[in-house]
């Protein structure tokens, strides 16, 4: 059993930093968005364009990636499990960049590449972010990480009963 709560301990670990909403709000509105547009904009977002970008079997590939996504940008929303769920936007992230990024780096060069993968850029650095840091003080992460004792003294640090924990 201890060897469990070690291991959620290690997952849903974060700082303490109450910017990290910001930057979880970005990365998972951005990522909602995708996820649902994959479902809703079919003729562009959908299998064709996993068809387009070299993707066999793209319907599985356009509703797989578009799932995940969704789910994972809500987790990062709600700082559930932040850095887990960033591993897979990482992989989509990075994914994309090998089939849809870097061939326009190489047919049309530095200047087209740079239009076309700023945001992504952005927002691979973001991703990183969560993954390093975890989701922060608004984040059902840090709330998780917090022991029944010190919810039944009212927030204060059992240890250093003056010292209140964030909200």
């Amino acid at each position: 059993m201890k060897q469990a709560s070690g291991i959620l301990t290690r997952i849903v670990n974060t700082t303490d930093d109450s910017k990290l909403v910001f930057v979880r709000m970005i990365v998972g509105v951005i990522f909602v968005s995708e996820g649902i547009q994959k479902y809703l904009i079919v003729s562009l977002l959908g299998p064709s364009y996993f068809q387009d970008i070299g993707f066999g079997h793209a319907m599985f590939w356009s509703y797989f990636t578009g799932t995940f996504e969704l789910l994972c940008g809500l987790l990062v929303i709600a700082g559930l499990f932040t850095r887990l769920a960033t591993i897979p936007l990482l992989t989509i992230m990075i994914i994309a960049y090998f089939t849809a990024k870097l061939p326009v780096l190489i047919d049309k060069g530095f200047l087209s590449f740079a239009q076309v993968y700023r945001i992504d850029y952005a927002l691979t650095i973001l991703i990183v972010m969560l993954l390093i840091y975890g989701g922060g003080r608004w984040s059902a992460d840090l709330r998780i990480l917090r022991s029944p004792k010190k919810r039944d003294m009212g927030g204060q640090d059992s240890k250093n009963p003056g010292n209140k924990l964030p909200a």
